[in-house]
């Protein structure tokens, strides 16, 4: 069953795809929520699971409190442009 649950965790984070400037992206969510550091929005490509997990973390919030964070954060941002 352990299994199952880490397949539908990829396949989930599989779905949520960055776009964008993260950059500004990142600055925007420091704002937002004061306690995060740079090193919690730090981005590396293919490892998009281990930011949503660092910021579910941090902003004692699931996964899918931390998706539609970053899809509105990301949303304000590209609208501010």
């Amino acid at each position: 069953m352990e299994t199952k649950s880490k397949e539908g965790e990829k396949k989930s984070s599989e779905l949520f795809k960055f776009s964008g400037d993260w950059d500004k992206q990142s600055k925007a969510l420091k704002e937002k929520f004061p306690k995060l550091t740079s090193e919690d929005v730090k981005f590396e490509s293919g490892k998009e699971l281990d930011l949503i997990k660092r910021l579910e973390h941090k902003l004692d919030k699931d996964r899918n409190e931390v998706v539609g964070i970053l899809k509105t954060n990301y949303t304000t941002v590209t609208k501010s442009i």
